[in-house]
C-alpha cells in the first residue's frame, strides 16, 4: 500500500516492495520508525543533526521510512534483504530524494568508519542481533551515538541484556504507540570475537554415506544442525537425470542444492535467495564439500525468479517462507511458485515442501493445473507440480 508517512514537514509516499503483493494493506512503515524520527527532529540533541550533515548508519530499514527521512544527511544503509534493498530505492526514486547521499550496504560489508549516529531497527534472529552488535561493538567507539527501535512486545528484558553484554550500558525510553527506543553507550573495550559464522556436520541423508560440513551466517536459517524440515524435504527429493538444470529457490545455506549434487553431481544447480547471508553461506559451502562441481553453480541474491529466462529449467526445488519480516503473509510464497511456472520448461517440476497448515497444494492446483503428494507426516506436506 502507498502510504503517507508525514514527520517534520516531509510527505513522503511509502510502498512495500514488491509491488504485486497480495495483500495491500500492509503499511511500508511501523511506529516504530515514527518513534525514531519524532524522537531526531524533537529533544534529540546529542549530535546536532540540524548543523550539518552528518554521517548516519542505519540497519535494517525495511522499506526507507528511515533513509528517506533523513536523505539530506550522508546515510550508509545495511540490510541483509535484497527485497528491502530494492524497496529502499524504489521509494528514494519515488520520492525524488537525492540517491548520492545514500551508500547501500550488505550484511557482509564492512561497516564504514567516522559515523557520527547509528540507527539500529532490531532484527527477529537473535543470533543476527548478536552478530550485529559486535561489530557494532569493534568498529566504533563512545563518541558514536547509537539508537534501536522495535516494536515494545519485542524488547524484552534478555533483548537488553544482549546490548548490555556486547555493547554498553543500555536504557531504555517510555512506549509510545506500543514502539519502544533502545539507547546504548557503545563501551570501547577490547575487541569481541564473533561466533559467526557457525559450522556443524551435516548428518548422511537419502542413504547415502555423506560427510559434509556446513557454514552458517547469523541471519540464515539452521545455524547450528539441519532443520526437521530440510531433512524431510531432502528425503523426498526427485532423482535427477545427469545434465538437468535444477533451481534452489529460497536456498538459505544451500543443502537442497548440495543433497542435488551429492546425487547428481553433472546437474547445473542456481541457487537463489533474497539475503546476501545465505547467497554467501551456500556458496562457500558448494564451493567447500563440491569444489568440481561449483563451476556448475550459479549463486543469485534476487527477488524470487525476477528476469529469470522463462522456460529454462527442469527442476525447481521451494521451501517458501511465510513471512517477510514481522508480517505473517503468503504473498512470497505465491510469487514463487508463480515464477517457478513460468521458467520451468514444458514437463519441468517444481517441488515443495510446506506446513500442512498451509495448503499449498491448492495454489499448486490452481496455478499447474495439476498436484502430486510425494509425503507428509504429522507436521508436513511435499507436493509436486508440473508444467504441462
Amino acid at each position: 500500500m502507498i502510504s503517507p508517512f508525514i514527520f517534520n514537514n516531509k510527505n513522503l509516499f511509502l510502498e512495500r516492495f514488491p509491488l504485486g503483493q497480495v495483500n495491500r494493506s500492509l503499511q511500508a512503515w511501523d511506529a516504530a520508525d515514527e518513534y525514531i524520527i519524532n524522537y531526531l527532529n524533537s529533544d534529540f540533541d546529542d549530535v546536532k543533526l540540524k548543523d550539518k550533515p552528518k554521517n548516519i548508519l542505519i540497519f535494517n530499514d525495511a522499506f526507507g521510512a528511515l533513509s528517506c527521512n533523513l536523505s539530506e544527511h550522508n546515510i550508509y544503509c545495511v540490510n541483509d534483504s535484497y527485497i528491502s534493498q530494492q524497496g529502499i530505492k524504489l521509494n528514494v526514486e519515488r520520492n525524488e530524494i537525492n540517491a548520492d547521499n545514500i551508500t547501500y550496504l550488505t550484511s557482509t560489508y564492512e561497516l564504514p568508519d567516522d559515523i557520527d549516529l547509528v540507527l539500529y531497527k532490531i532484527p527477529k534472529t537473535k543470533s543476527f542481533l548478536i552478530d550485529q552488535l559486535i561489530q557494532i561493538n569493534n568498529k566504533y567507539t563512545e563518541s558514536t551515538v547509537f539508537i534501536a527501535a522495535d516494536r515494545a512486545k519485542e524488547i524484552h528484558s534478555s533483548t537488553l541484556k544482549l546490548f548490555d553484554k556486547y555493547l554498553g550500558i543500555t536504557k531504555t525510553s517510555l512506549a509510545v504507540k506500543k514502539a519502544r527506543l533502545v539507547f546504548t553507550q557503545i563501551d570501547s573495550k577490547a575487541l569481541t570475537e564473533s561466533p559467526f559464522p557457525t559450522l556443524w556436520d551435516m548428518p548422511s541423508v537419502q542413504n547415502r554415506d555423506t560427510n559434509f560440513t556446513i557454514v552458517n551466517y547469523s541471519n540464515v536459517y539452521s545455524r547450528e544442525k539441519l532443520d526437521i524440515g530440510g531433512r524431510y524435504f531432502i528425503d523426498n527429493l526427485p532423482t535427477i537425470p545427469a545434465g538437468s538444470t535444477v533451481i534452489d529457490l529460497g536456498c538459505g545455506n544451500g543443502v537442497i542444492g548440495l543433497s542435488i549434487l551429492d546425487q547428481q553431481p553433472d546437474a547445473q544447480v542456481n541457487f537463489y535467495d533474497e539475503s546476501f547471508m545465505a547467497m554467501k553461506s551456500a556458496e562457500n559451502n558448494i564451493k567447500a564439500n563440491f569444489p568440481k562441481s561449483a563451476e556448475n553453480c550459479t549463486f543469485n541474491v534476487n527477488d524470487c525468479l525476477s528476469n529469470v529466462e522463462s522456460n529454462s529449467v527442469d527442476f525447481i526445488l521451494c521451501n517458501p517462507p511465510f513471512h517477510q519480516q514481522t508480517a505473517t503473509t503468503d504473498h512470497i510464497a505465491w510469487q514463487m511458485f508463480k515464477d517457478s511456472y513460468r521458467v520451468l520448461k514444458k514437463g519441468g517440476e517444481l517441488r515443495i515442501i510446506g506446513n500442512r497448515q498451509l495448503a499449498y497444494h491448492i495454489k499448486l492446483q490452481r496455478l499447474f493445473g495439476n498436484e502430486r503428494l510425494i509425503a507428509s507426516n504429522d507436521k508436513f506436506v511435499t507436493t509436486a507440480a508440473i508444467k504441462r
